[in-house]
């Protein structure tokens, strides 16, 4: 399966964690709230885009990795390969995790005068625990995966979500790995949205009233139906098997879209770091004005455009610095314990 990034999936990945950013605006940078933020809110949240990382992370890491496994010969090769995934994930994912966690320990012991970073929130352990679960999921299931998923799927969708079931909730990237699986039948391309084509307009209206539909079913007053969390699920997987075809379906190529994918490119990156910096600008509020997040509030456009910088800039050099140079690493380990394993060419001569 080809690794290739697929522009219409960072284009989602985009959209996603700028839907996350601007859900936590509001008691993040603006710790006592904005009134027209909270007029936003009744009609629609924005804390779906975490549903929709998840269905995107279930497709990009299972049109890999399963067929990988799938074609092992041997218990020995499985578990090499298995290990190898871990490997590149671990050096993918933790060091800008645990960077931004001590920084912002650090923050909270002597960067701390107004009490904005006295409180910390994490929330990667979900998909971290997928990334370890899912090659063991291929090993048990094996060939009734997809009918073990689609159990998983059924069974979260059909029950009511308390708080504690929303913390633990995979549907989204059961749905995500489904996907992934189709994508190696012959169905998948029959089914492709090419009627989405021949009508320039109608993708960006889909996804526009895509994004206005999830938003809806986010709300805490949305009654018509229990079961909003799965209903999230579904429509965060049907956008991204739009997306998966890359065939600008949802948004054609232009700067806008460029910009997008852009973001989704540095998602990982802005996903950790903005509430430290929106705790950083109410902190720097504080020492600068009086009034502190009164202050702030007074000011939250200035306040906003602050914050949107100091997130790109931040970004962008966790990307270069941080992301790129220990994702090839981790490559290159890769490699280099594949080499390792790799039999030496008998050259004839005997050693005693």
């Amino acid at each position: 399966m080809n690794d290739k990034r697929i522009m219409d999936i960072e284009l989602l990945r985009g959209i996603a964690v700028l839907g996350v950013v601007f859900h936590h605006l509001q008691g993040s940078l603006f710790r006592d709230g904005l009134a027209w933020l909270g007029s936003v809110a009744a009609y629609g949240q924005f804390w779906w885009g975490v549903d929709l990382f998840f269905a995107i992370s279930g497709f990009v890491i299972a049109r890999s990795l399963v067929p990988q496994l799938r074609a092992c010969t041997s218990a020995a090769q499985f578990w090499q390969r298995t290990r190898d995934f871990w490997i590149r994930r671990a050096f993918r994912l933790l060091p800008s995790a645990w960077l931004w966690l001590l920084l912002m320990l650090l923050a909270t012991l002597f960067l701390n005068c107004s009490g904005a970073f006295g409180s910390l929130h994490w929330s990667l352990s979900l998909e971290e625990q997928f990334y370890l679960l899912l090659p063991l999921l291929v090993l048990l299931c094996r060939k009734y995966l997809a009918w073990a998923l689609l159990a998983l799927v059924l069974v979260q969708i059909l029950t009511l979500r308390s708080a504690l079931l929303m913390v633990i909730r995979t549907d989204a990237m059961a749905l995500g790995v489904l996907l992934a699986l189709w994508t190696a039948r012959g169905s998948y391309r029959h089914w492709e949205p090419k009627w989405l084509g021949r009508y320039p307009g109608l993708g960006p209206l889909l996804l526009i009233l895509s994004c206005l539909g999830l938003g809806w079913l986010a709300t805490d007053g949305f009654n018509v139906t229990r079961y909003r969390v799965g209903a999230l699920a579904v429509l965060c997987a049907l956008l991204v098997w739009i997306a998966s075809y890359n065939r600008d379906y949802l948004l054609p190529r232009g700067l806008l879209k460029s910009l997008l994918a852009w973001v989704g490119s540095r998602s990982y990156g802005i996903y950790l770091i903005h509430v430290p910096v929106f705790l950083l600008v109410r902190e720097a509020w504080f020492r600068l004005a009086p009034l502190g997040t009164t202050g702030l509030n007074e000011q939250p456009l200035l306040a906003m455009a602050c914050a949107a910088g100091l997130l790109l800039l931040l970004s962008e050099l966790n990307y270069r610095v941080i992301e790129l140079p220990l994702r090839n690493r981790g490559a290159e380990l890769v490699q280099r314990l594949g080499a390792a394993r790799s039999p030496v060419p008998s050259t004839g001569v005997t050693s005693c």
